[in-house]
């Protein structure tokens, strides 16, 4: 046997072998390939592509009635405070931003950046009540900021128009020996655009069973907003103030009972205003129907008299003739008329008065 012809055989054979099993597996692979998720193209965007636009913040609208939303203008439940050395110096109002009415504290920016805090002071008891007031655990409110100056340094840029970061806390004194309690500390971010949105903040009475919480002997029960570490000239805004009990239920308003009240004493002076304005017309057409009636009077009197002198004056020439009875007949008779003429016309001055009275009684 040739065995070299035979290793090369088999040699020849066992190559043809190992390339039908790499194309068999080759062939397998893509078969499981087809029952797999086909893989997404790699993605060829770039970053400046997929930067989605930045829009600038909207505000936060109230979904609980019992909400103080500043919408009416009202705020004499606000107050500020400046007597301590780091208070910044304002005004408060109730302005328009974004859309939205909130109460604005006007920085006048004469007290510096550094360590300066913007105050307000709420009243609850104004808000709620004293019983209302005694039952609040826990106070939500929106915090907003406006740029007024363009001084904000931030790490991309200087000169910016921003408020910057935004911050602060609050406290209260509460019933338990005027004790001063302070509630957690609320911080919203950095904020780029003119106006930042709403940092939403909640002070709490966590101490409340311990009597550290407000009470109904309380004659004035308030609480201090403040804002800290302001970056930037700003004004500060507060919206959406909500009180809620120790089941985390709303609190109602007092104060939306008083605008009530002062919306039906409005309604019933307007309505008083009308029933005056209608007693002045009624008294107005009556003064003129009984001027109408007394020149109707006068003008048959006048003719009765133009009448009877007409007659005398020609009395002597023709009271011995024939035409005399005549005449004086005509005379009585245009009498009566005229009388029973004033009769009607008192008649109907009369039923206008009558209608006008009832008038009044009606709209009384």
């Amino acid at each position: 046997m040739n065995y070299k012809s035979f290793i090369a055989g088999a040699m020849a054979f066992a190559l043809v072998a190992c390339a039908a099993g790499c194309s068999e597996k080759q062939s397998s692979d893509s078969k499981q390939d087809t029952n797999k998720e086909t893989t997404a193209p790699a993605d060829t965007t770039t970053a400046e592509d997929t930067t989605e636009e930045i829009l600038p913040p909207e505000p936060v609208e109230a979904t609980d009635p019992n909400t103080v939303t500043f919408d009416d203008g009202v705020y004499d439940f606000v107050s500020t405070r400046n007597e301590d050395k780091d208070c910044a110096s304002g005004t408060i109002s109730v302005v328009e931003l974004m859309g939205n009415k909130m109460l604005r504290f006007a920085d006048d920016n004469t007290v510096p950046l550094d360590g300066k805090v913007q105050k307000v002071i709420i009243s609850a008891t104004k808000l709620l009540g004293s019983e209302g007031a005694a039952k609040v655990r826990s106070i939500e409110f929106d915090l907003y900021a406006q740029a007024t100056a363009d001084h904000l340094k931030t790490d991309d840029a200087e000169g910016v128009r921003a408020p910057g970061w935004i911050g602060g806390g609050g406290g209260t004194v509460t019933a338990k020996d005027d004790k001063w309690y302070d509630f957690k500390e609320f911080s919203g971010g950095e904020y780029n655009f003119e106006t930042s949105g709403n940092v939403h903040a909640v002070f709490k009475f966590l101490l409340a069973d311990d009597g550290q919480c407000w009470s109904e002997d309380m004659e004035d029960a308030n609480f201090l907003i403040m804002r800290w570490g302001i970056a930037n000239e700003s004004d500060m805004y507060i919206d959406n103030i909500v009180f809620y009990d120790e089941d985390g239920k709303s609190i109602p308003l007092t104060y939306q009972k008083s605008k009530m009240e002062q919306f039906e004493e409005a309604a019933k002076e307007k309505a008083s205003q009308a029933k005056a304005e209608f007693d002045d017309k009624v008294e107005e057409a009556k003064a003129e129907s009984e001027k109408i009636g007394e020149e109707m009077k006068a003008e048959y009197e006048k003719a009765v008299s133009d009448m009877k002198t007409k007659f005398e004056n020609t009395k002597a020439d023709f009271e011995n003739s024939e035409e005399y009875e005549r005449v004086k007949a005509q005379i009585a008779e245009a009498e009566a008329k005229i009388n029973e003429d004033t009769a009607k016309a008192r008649e109907a001055i009369e039923e206008v008065s009558k209608a006008i009275e009832e008038a009044k009684k009606k709209n009384s």
